[in-house]
């Protein structure tokens, strides 16, 4: 993919505070503090077994199974997941999460069933996408997961492609315990606190919650028409 420079940024932006009638404003913008924030008090004191529970009550409502599992079970609840979807093929990250959960031993065990199993190498650039495209399961771990909506939030990286979690026909998310969160607020500001941080934030951070739905103007619902057709979460207890 060409990677793109930005032309004539200050004269552009000079023309358009001209066309507004104004001097360029080009001291930072303090942002204010509210007196009133209830975005912070929504499930505030819920424990992380009841953030849990709330994640699971979510789910029902967007057509997304969950299941909470142990580091041991692990392995033998995805092997159930993936016969009983009839799967053929998996893509998954290169996140060194599926190493220290022992999932590693599991896509080895797949591989002699004869399921082919992907990970995404940056090395070969566009050829991830089509295999992606190809696959009948996508595994992702989460990187947050809000009890609210039952979204988990996935921050793309150099092995962390984003049609691992769109393109095949089926989704997995492995979601660690410690990643669930109340809400979007949190979420929000974990992404403001990497940008104080690091003065970056990654380049793609996806919010997903359960399988594609879509709806037309009469409300009827199509699932899969803009990513997988069923999703899947698996809580497991943090490493």
């Amino acid at each position: 993919m060409t990677t793109g420079s930005i032309q004539n940024k200050e004269r552009f932006l000079d023309q358009v505070a001209k066309s507004l009638g104004r001097e360029r404003k080009t001291a930072p913008v303090a942002r204010p503090k509210w007196k009133h924030q209830p975005q912070h008090d929504v499930f505030k004191g819920l424990s992380q077994n009841q953030l849990v529970e709330r994640l699971k009550e979510q789910c029902k409502n967007i057509h997304t199974q969950v299941e909470v599992v142990t580091t041991e079970s692990l392995q033998k609840v995805l092997e159930r997941v993936v016969d009983d979807w009839k799967a053929k093929s998996i893509v998954s990250w290169d996140d060194p999460r599926f190493k220290e959960y022992g999932v590693d031993h599991y896509f080895v065990q797949a591989s002699s069933k004869n399921i082919d199993v992907h990970k995404w190498d940056p090395s070969i650039a566009e050829e991830n996408v089509k295999i992606a495209e190809r696959a009948d399961i996508g595994i992702t771990f989460a990187d947050m997961t809000l009890a609210e909506s039952g979204t988990v939030v996935l921050l793309s990286d150099k092995g962390k492609g984003r049609s691992v979690s769109l393109l095949p026909t089926f989704y997995i998310a492995i979601i660690p315990k410690s990643t669930i969160v109340p809400r979007m607020t949190q979420a929000t500001s974990y992404i403001h606190q990497l940008q104080k941080e690091h003065g970056t934030v990654p380049s793609c951070i996806n919010f997903i919650s359960g399988p594609s739905n879509s709806a037309d103007i009469e409300m009827n619902l199509v699932v899969g028409v803009h990513g997988p057709v069923k999703a899947y979460y698996l809580i497991v207890d943090d490493k």
